[in-house]
């Protein structure tokens, strides 16, 4: 079900239309309306992308599915934030990683003939105010598409270089095998793995499976398999990182791992961008990206805030509502 023909109501009002050519305003909206709002606010302005800053992930997530039914799937993107803590040596998610590859990627395709940038990317300030590693917009996609000509070795390589695992049987986001001239592969951003059937080097059948019994389920034409880190192993990282092992003994171990481009090394991204009185940043935030990828048009950028309830003054209980 669609609500994308209630938007004409919208089209003609006064008050999006003003905010359409203004840098700062604000904008008193109910809870149950911003979906709509903003949609329309997309819609009437034709800025792309219109970023939306959410406090929450959880509160970009269930917008950007009540601005899905207004706008569509594809015109609709979330970008997310990592879901570990600065210094927890733990790794993002593969699926984490991958969406946000994929949310940068999108909004470079700005203005080319492959265009794919939302109208709205919804994000928390979170995900907003994180590092991106160096040089990660430029980070593309391996795209497969059936009838293509393809070296078997070549594509699995690029898929390790992208940081795909490879095991005996696919089971999890992130891994890749090969058996013969099968390679079955489970994207990161994808619901199921894709298995890519060659004859020759020529792509014979693209299909999902399920990786409970491994069968072949339904034929699909392409296949887009973003990457699972976003922190890559190159020259600039790995003298980054042996600088680091001079300079920053507490984490030694970590930057011996971004030398071997060790698994599991994620976490130090935000210790690799940390700026130090010898050694500039390479890294920068997803906020300064937005802006350089931006269409000619420019973003635009909306903050959602909460609603402020009435405080009880002192001296008195609080009536029914105010708890």
């Amino acid at each position: 079900m669609t609500l994308a023909p209630l938007l004409e109501l919208l089209d003609n009002d006064p008050t999006l239309g003003d905010l359409a050519g203004l840098r700062t305003a604000l904008l008193a909206v109910a809870d149950p309306a911003r979906a709509f709002v903003l949609a329309g606010l997309a819609r009437v302005s034709g800025r792309r992308p219109l970023v939306v800053l959410t406090a929450t992930s959880n509160d970009a997530e269930r917008l950007a599915l009540d601005l899905r039914a207004y706008l569509g799937e594809q015109n609709v993107d979330v970008f997310p934030a990592w879901e570990t803590l600065p210094f927890e040596r733990v790794s993002p998610s593969v699926e984490t990683m991958g969406r946000r590859l994929r949310a940068m990627w999108h909004l470079r395709s700005v203005g080319s003939d492959d265009d794919q940038c939302p109208m709205v990317l919804v994000s928390s300030v979170k995900a907003a105010l994180q590092r991106l590693g160096p040089h990660v917009e430029d980070i593309e996609p391996v795209v497969v598409r059936q009838g293509d000509s393809v070296d078997q070795t070549q594509l699995v390589e690029a898929l390790v270089g992208l940081g795909y695992r490879r095991e005996y049987q696919v089971e999890h986001r992130g891994e890749i095998a090969v058996r013969g001239s099968i390679v079955d592969v489970f994207p990161s951003t994808a619901d199921m793995p894709v298995r890519i059937d060659l004859w020759g080097d020529e792509v014979d059948r693209l299909s999902t499976f399920s990786i409970h019994d491994q069968r072949s389920l339904d034929d699909i034409a392409t296949v887009e398999l973003f990457g699972c880190r976003e922190l890559r192993p190159t020259d600039e990282v790995k003298a980054r990182a042996d600088t680091l092992m001079a300079s920053e003994q507490w984490g030694r171990t970590q930057w011996e791992r971004l030398c071997r481009a060790a698994p599991g090394m994620g976490w130090s991204l935000g210790c690799l961008g940390s700026p130090t009185k010898n050694t500039s940043s390479p890294t920068s935030s997803v906020a300064m990206h937005w802006w350089s990828c931006s269409s000619p048009e420019g973003c635009a950028i909306v903050r959602l805030s909460c609603s402020m309830k009435r405080q009880p003054s002192p001296g008195r209980w609080p009536e029914p509502g105010e708890r």
